[in-house]
Order: structure tokens, then sequence, then C-alpha cells
């Protein structure tokens, strides 16, 4: 997916992560979007909440996560996921999109306090 496809379905978002992950992307974030799978949306929530409790449990501050799990929960379909990663690995974004990567379903974001980043950050990966 190029860069300004996914910044224009992330502008159309209206919380507070979405709003986020478009500023790590316009300066200069890593990002992928992997291929729709066959596992539902719902069926994802189940394993997002897990790592919600595991990012709070970890002291993160977490954007839009609880909205997420209720957008993918009652979306029910197919999705593709994404992530997104700040240039300075201050941040780390979840994206969910439609099967076809045509509208944004849903974006959760990590964030570490500076003191808190390390090369690998593995408790941000959501």
């Amino acid at each position: 997916m190029e860069r300004r496809e996914l910044m224009r379905l992330l502008a159309d978002g209206d919380d507070v992560a979405a709003k986020a992950a478009l500023e790590a992307l316009a300066d200069g974030a890593d990002y992928v979007v992997w291929e729709a799978g066959t596992r539902l949306s719902d069926s994802h929530a189940a394993t997002f909440a897990i790592r919600l409790r595991s990012v709070r449990r970890n002291g993160a501050e977490h954007l839009g996560w609880e909205r997420a799990l209720e957008l993918l929960r009652e979306c029910a379909r197919p999705i593709r996921i994404g992530q997104i990663t700040a240039s300075d690995r201050s941040g780390i974004y979840t994206i969910f999109l439609t099967e076809d990567g045509s509208a944004l379903v849903a974006c959760a974001g990590v964030r570490l306090a500076e003191g808190a980043m390390s090369d690998r950050p593995e408790n941000l990966h959501p």
C-alpha cells in the first residue's frame, strides 16, 4: 500500500490513535500492511484484548484500544492489519483495514515515555 493512500485512510479516522498514526507517517515512520487473512475481525479482537492487558501491565500509554476492540467486534468480516512504527520508536500503531484495503476499520496505538524506549521495544508490538 502506498504511503499517501494509507495517510488518506488515516485522515478519515475520527480518533486520537488515527491522528497520531497519521502524524507518525507524515514524519517518516516505517509501516507495513499485510494481506487480508481468513480470520474475521471479531476473532482478532480477542487477541488484541489480551495485548491491551499486556500494554497496560508494561505501563505504556495506549491510544484508542477500547474503541478499536469495539469496532473489531462489531465488524465481523475479514480484515487487513498493518503496523506503523514512529521513526523515533516512541510509538507503534496498529491499523485495521477492510479486506480490500479501501477503508479504515480501527486504529490503536502505544506510546512509550522517552526513557522507556529501546532498540527493539517488544512490549510495544500490538
